[in-house]
């Protein structure tokens, strides 16, 4: 497949502005020959209204037509093989198993979606039979489900070209609950998003779906995305990427003269908590852990370990030294482009700045900035010093993390209370240790989205069960997830039907279960009819 490097409005090729852009490899610095066009406004409007137009039909599409739609696209994804892989590695700087592991991930998240949408008791509904006979007034008949909320805008994620992208949970949620799809391609890898998205409307035209289903449009600046946040037809904006971008589109979806939801996902410090019998028993072993998750991925993961918590001890000493002999072994490696490496470095400095932080260990190896290379940093430092520097407590997008060591039980609490909001939390510790900092574990509740024990954030099971959030800032709303197939809905709105003769009624609503899903009715869950 060849790339034309053209926006993807409808079934249509479109290169109306004059504006174009290279995306470059991160490693060489080398500009990648396609020329990618920047949309215009009115290619913007046109894939908006194709989606406008395309919502009815599809939102009226069964089940069973999504799933074959998504397991279509999954199947197109896969045969792109290694022309995918090489794409997304020369634009990234992954390396060939990441691509295909990311590539993986895409496609099997599909296929659970599709298992989903077969099995339809996702859909929520409820049934409150008449009593027409109750006094003082009848009883009427109530009957609600989820239904979809129409067109939905997709920003994808610069660290994960693949899955969360082009047909990354955003996408394949949206779709899966009935909702056209306008997706905004990364400028740092468009050619990447090229691919995906031509296979993603090959499987729309093998599916016979109305045109509209799936459009996207190139952008380097903030205009495109502002002006798909702001038109009309935009129901809903799913976003991953930095607290001051997810900022601004929440901010503008909140702005319009009909504000819409905006589903951000941004930064995280994502707090480890050693406790002492954890470090007693085992803190060669965790350090060892602690280095290779904050240098998974060159440390661009949203749930990359960015400070750790002990108390002060000999051994919290002994886990700092093991972890900074495992920092020295790590090689510097390219980040995802100069951007983020620039970023990065900054912030860096900035650590190195502060009275009280000291450098407890870094990669050997010198990195190399003309390959955007990022090395290891572990920092360490005091409760007082912490305290002086609220700095510390905000994301490093990168493999540099913080080790402070605090002086009580307390002080752990104090500090876990003045966490901002982050996608996760991870204590470890043995059973004794748990049950002596149980208001510890109670006050993470309250700050993250997921607690994890006795492991490492970054890698996330896609299942049904997984939240993929927390509160502000690592998300505009903590109630919803962008990973797991609980993110379908953020994209779908309870719509309630009263007295509603049969016939008008969704097939799910009606007295005969003919899809033999789990219904609630009259407060008793059943798959059996009415």
């Amino acid at each position: 497949m060849d790339l034309h490097g053209q926006n993807l409005i409808g079934t249509r090729r479109s290169s109306e502005g004059a504006d174009t852009f290279h995306s470059h490899n991160p490693k060489t610095g080398e500009e990648l020959e396609t020329a990618f066009h920047e949309a215009t406004a009115g290619e913007v409007d046109r894939a908006l209204h194709l989606a406008a137009d395309a919502f009815r039909p599809f939102r009226a599409s069964t089940p069973a037509t999504r799933a074959n739609f998504l397991e279509t696209v999954a199947d197109e994804v896969e045969a792109l093989g290694d022309q995918l892989y090489d794409m997304a590695g020369a634009e990234t700087g992954h390396p060939p198993p990441r691509c295909i592991g990311e590539t993986a991930r895409a496609v099997n998240q599909a296929r659970l979606f599709a298992d989903l949408l077969r099995e339809g008791s996702w859909v929520d509904a409820r049934i409150d039979l008449p009593q027409p006979d109750r006094t003082p007034l009848p009883k009427p008949d109530v009957r609600s489900m989820m239904q979809p909320i129409g067109p939905v805008v997709v920003f994808g994620a610069s660290n994960f070209p693949i899955a969360i992208s082009v047909f990354g949970a955003d996408t394949v949620s949206a779709l899966a609950a009935g909702c056209p799809v306008v997706v905004k391609a990364h400028p740092a890898h468009p050619g990447t998003c090229e691919l995906v998205g031509r296979a993603l409307l090959d499987a729309a035209a093998k599916c016979g779906l109305p045109e509209g289903v799936f459009s996207m449009v190139h952008g380097r600046g903030n205009d495109v995305g502002m002006a798909l946040v702001n038109h009309p037809a935009t129901t809903a904006v799913a976003f991953t990427g930095s607290l001051r971008g997810g900022r601004a589109l929440f901010d503008a979806a909140c702005a319009r003269p009909h504000p819409i939801p905006c589903y951000a996902e941004m930064g995280s410090v994502n707090p480890v908590f050693v406790l002492p019998g954890a470090l007693a028993e085992r803190g060669g072993p965790i350090a060892e852990g602690y280095i290779q998750s904050l240098n998974l991925g060159v440390g661009q993961f949203c749930t990359n370990p960015g400070l750790v918590f002990g108390l002060e001890s000999a051994e919290l000493t002994e886990f700092v030294g093991a972890a900074s002999q495992k920092a020295a072994a790590v090689a510097p490696a390219s980040m995802l482009h100069a951007g983020i490496h620039e970023s990065y470095d900054r912030g860096v400095q900035e650590i190195r700045t502060l009275s009280g932080v000291n450098l407890a260990g870094a990669s050997s190896d010198a990195p190399d900035p003309t390959k955007s290379q990022a090395a290891c940093y572990v920092f360490e430092t005091d409760s007082t010093s912490l305290k002086t520097h609220p700095g510390l407590f905000e994301e490093v997008f990168g493999p540099a993390s913080t080790v402070v060591k605090c002086q009580s039980p307390q002080e752990l609490e104090e500090f876990a209370r003045q966490l901002e909001g982050s996608l996760t939390a991870s204590v470890h510790g043995t059973a004794e240790d748990l049950a002596a900092h149980e208001t510890l574990i109670k006050i993470l509740e309250e700050k993250v989205g997921r607690l994890v024990f006795n492991g490492y954030p970054t890698g996330i099971e896609v299942c049904p069960s997984m939240h993929h959030g927390g509160p502000y800032p690592a998300t505009t709303h903590s109630h919803f997830t962008s990973i797991g197939t609980r993110c379908i809905y953020r994209f779908v709105r309870p719509v309630c039907y009263q007295d509603s003769p049969q016939e008008t009624l969704p097939e799910e609503l009606r007295d005969r279960n003919s899809r033999e899903i789990c219904r609630l009715v009259d407060n008793v869950v059943t798959r059996d009819d009415c």
